[in-house]
């Protein structure tokens, strides 16, 4: 594939992972404004607030450092348009993928997290500092188990670390219906559900704490890159999982893409119960939740998984 057409690649896996992303931020919140019995945001608010966030100026603090400040949501917004053409790739075009993929978009996954932190770091506030810090601690927590939960499904697919070697190997039966692979897939939503930055773990945010934290400096263009790359998120850390414990999309015909589709809502959907269902917890209970009970857990999986695979019991 030339220069020319992986660009243009690239740019429609961003284009649609966008429109995608802000889709399901729409549902998210008109999900949100139902349960607390409001009528909830048109379908195209989402996008509407970032195009009038594009419009608007874009203020930096005198305390600000200004090269890692305004760097930081391009960074982040670059990072997840590679992971999306990755993915989609895999997703459409399972040969056609690389040794290694499955490593290099767990790395890209992160780089928003941590271009976060270098804003809010950069941004000389002390309440964005306070919200860099629990999201340097957030990060630290969940990424140690979803990274062990990854390597399960590797482990039930023949120690594949690539897309397309996964997908391929779970033509006949997904990961998720082994034991290992249920377990693994439960501790990646949870870890997912702290990655996107949701209730409850949105303790880096916390708008009635900290005055939306991480963001609380950024306006205008800046903000609405920040805002962006969580609606890339949003769409891509549910494609993930499909992809690596839930068989992805078994068949080009209409019932493989319906199928696809409802395992996609679903997720989201289970998202935003979690996010409706549950208190912000502190930083601290994130932290003991995440290394005191998900991570034992993600080794169990991948106990299970090796033993398995090494017995050849397929249901373990």
């Amino acid at each position: 594939m030339d220069l020319g057409v992986t660009i243009l690649v690239w740019m429609a896996a961003a284009a649609g992972t966008i429109v995608l992303g802000l889709a399901f931020r729409w549902v998210d919140r008109l999900v949100t404004a139902r349960v607390q019995w409001r009528v909830g945001p048109p379908w195209y608010q989402p996008g509407a607030d970032i195009l009038k966030l594009m419009g608007k100026e874009t203020l930096m603090p005198t305390t600000a450092r200004g090269t890692g400040f305004l760097l930081a949501p391009l960074v982040a917004v670059a990072a997840s348009t590679v992971a999306a053409a990755i993915l989609w790739r895999a997703v459409l075009s399972p040969q056609s993928t690389f040794l290694g993929d499955l490593i290099v978009v767990i790395y890209l996954l992160t780089i928003p997290a941590i271009m976060t932190i270098a804003g809010a770091s950069a941004s000389g506030s002390p309440h964005a500092s306070f919200g860099a810090a629990r999201e340097i601690k957030l990060l630290l927590s969940y990424e140690l188990p979803m990274v062990i939960a990854m390597m399960t499904a590797v482990a039930r697919t023949g120690w594949s670390l690539r897309l397309g070697g996964i997908l391929e190997a779970q033509a006949q039966a997904p990961v998720v219906l082994s034991v290992s692979g249920a377990i693994a897939m439960v501790v990646a939503i949870l870890c997912m559900q702290a990655k996107l930055g949701l209730v409850p773990f949105d303790m880096a945010e916390a708008e009635c704490e900290i005055m939306s934290g991480v963001y609380v400096e950024y306006s205008g263009p800046s903000l609405a890159m920040f805002l962006v790359s969580n609606a890339m998120l949003l769409a891509l850390l549910p494609l993930l999982i499909i992809v690596v414990f839930w068989g992805g999309l078994n068949t080009g015909a209409w019932w493989g893409w319906l199928t696809f589709a409802g395992k996609y809502v679903l997720l989201v959907a289970l998202a935003t119960l979690i996010r409706n269902t549950n208190p912000r917890l502190r930083i601290d209970q994130a932290v003991r939740f995440f290394w005191f009970y998900l991570t034992p857990l993600a080794i169990l999986a991948a106990a299970l998984a090796i033993v398995g695979e090494a017995r050849g019991i397929s249901w373990l």
